[in-house]
């Protein structure tokens, strides 16, 4: 099925361009068939392994409250910022806490039987249900007014090559698990087509030039701003994917792990920030509204050498509470990832709502996510969430809440009617006792 409004289907035809430009043309306001001031957009940013609860969580409650060390990186957008506390996973059946934590953070309901073995616990399979993510993607699509070209992306960052309930989040369905794409190129290619031909990565731009310099003629002037907005970061990221090529030691995909370290490659921040761009841009040009940022996986062993950490990440989250070292190394790979979601925000934030006042930040909410609440002690409970941005959704952010042990179920309630979806209950049916949060 076309999953183009009509509007931009005729303007397209209308003009006799090809179907390479269409991903540089569907999301210009002016060939919108939705209202732009009305947009609402989700981004799903998962870091694993738990966090340092003394350098995460703000000491007071409300608007006056104070950002730790881990959030400081989110200092400039304070006033959109909600560290939400006491809001527990409590999914139980097979698995251990981290596949539990991973593949049952999104889809709130059970891991399926299996014969996956994690630590002690009993083994398991894939999640039992669909993901809020895929849910909310799909009541998209089912309406014209908020259907667009890929429904969601699901972006990942240094994700090893594998797959089991401590590598995915998001699932299609029961038993039906969606990997992330963490390679730039890969995923540049699934946005704007199989590239001509492979030593020249301007081909990209060189198959639709004629064509929208043509359009650009019959647009106004946002549009044609936007236009070549687009254009521009494509060719950045063509150039920078192309220095990637020539740098063999540096290349991507990831090496193979082994039994104790898995390699991630030290251009892996370089990686995040192209990443970044690329979702940023597909949400800018209505490419998507929903989107996933994963990095690594559950129980994964990264070593961060930008950092100066030689250890894995999952080993030093074992370690006993008394070891200093391994607390602040800890609390420096936190505060990395927070450094990345500022990043996300600062672009969000830079980038003019496409055919509306105020910025794209206003129109997308961020959920900053973990698996684990404190990693050497597998808690499922005070699991960080932190939301940012998202004024359209009615959501108030700029504030701190602490919640009696909310089931994180009632969180995913609230975040789909905040997108228009009026769900009642969402995985684990009991869990939604009492309904959705009061974040308004």
């Amino acid at each position: 099925m076309n999953s183009f409004p009509h509007s931009r289907r005729r303007f397209v035809r209308d003009l006799g361009v090809s179907a390479a430009a269409l991903p540089f043309l569907t999301g210009l306001p002016g060939l919108s068939a939705s209202s732009a001031s009305s947009k609402k957009r989700l981004i799903f940013m998962f870091s694993p392994n738990g966090t340092i609860p003394a350098n995460f969580w703000p000491d007071n409650q409300g608007t006056d409250y104070d950002l730790k060390r881990i959030l400081k990186p989110l200092a400039p957008f304070q006033s959109e910022v909600m560290p939400l506390r006491g809001i527990n996973n409590k999914v139980g059946g097979d698995g251990d806490r981290h596949m539990r934590g991973m593949s049952c953070l999104l889809t709130g309901t059970e891991l399926l039987p299996g014969n996956i073995q994690g630590g002690s616990d009993t083994p398991a399979g894939w999640a039992s249900g669909i993901s809020i993510d895929q849910e909310l993607r799909n009541f998209y699509q089912s309406r014209e007014e908020t259907r667009t070209r890929f429904g969601s992306l699901e972006f990942g960052v240094a994700v090893p090559n594998r797959a089991d309930p401590w590598t995915r989040m998001s699932y299609r369905g029961p038993n039906q698990p969606v990997a992330p794409i963490d390679d730039p190129e890969q995923m540049l290619t699934k946005l704007y087509g199989q590239q001509k031909d492979k030593e020249s990565l301007t081909s990209i731009i060189d198959v639709v030039r004629e064509d929208l310099a043509r359009v650009s003629k019959n647009l106004g002037a946002e549009d044609r701003g936007r236009l070549e907005e687009h254009l521009t970061l494509v060719r950045e990221m063509e150039t920078e994917l192309q220095n990637d090529d020539s740098d063999t030691e540096l290349n991507h995909p990831l090496p193979d792990i082994d039994p104790d370290i898995e390699l991630v490659n030290d251009n892996t921040p370089r990686i995040s920030r192209m990443q970044i761009d690329l979702l940023v841009n597909a949400m800018a040009n209505d490419m998507t509204r929903i989107g996933t940022l994963q990095y690594m996986r559950s129980v994964g062993q990264a070593r961060m050498n930008w950092l100066g950490i030689k250890e894995g990440h999952h080993g030093l989250s074992h370690e006993p509470n008394s070891n200093k070292k391994a607390e602040e190394k800890l609390t420096q790979i936190n505060e990395w990832f927070a450094g990345e979601l500022a990043y996300l925000t600062r672009r969000l934030s830079d980038t003019p709502e496409p055919g509306a006042d105020g910025s794209m930040l206003d129109h997308t909410l961020i959920v900053w996510l973990n698996e684990l609440g404190i990693g050497n002690r597998h808690t499922l409970t005070d699991i960080p969430f932190v939301l940012i941005g998202g004024r359209a959704h009615g959501i108030k952010t700029g504030r701190h809440l602490m919640f009696e042990g909310a089931a994180h179920n009632k969180l995913w309630l609230t975040l789909a009617q905040s997108m228009g979806h009026d769900l009642q209950t969402f995985g684990t049916e009991e869990l939604c006792e009492g309904g959705a949060l009061d974040l308004a």
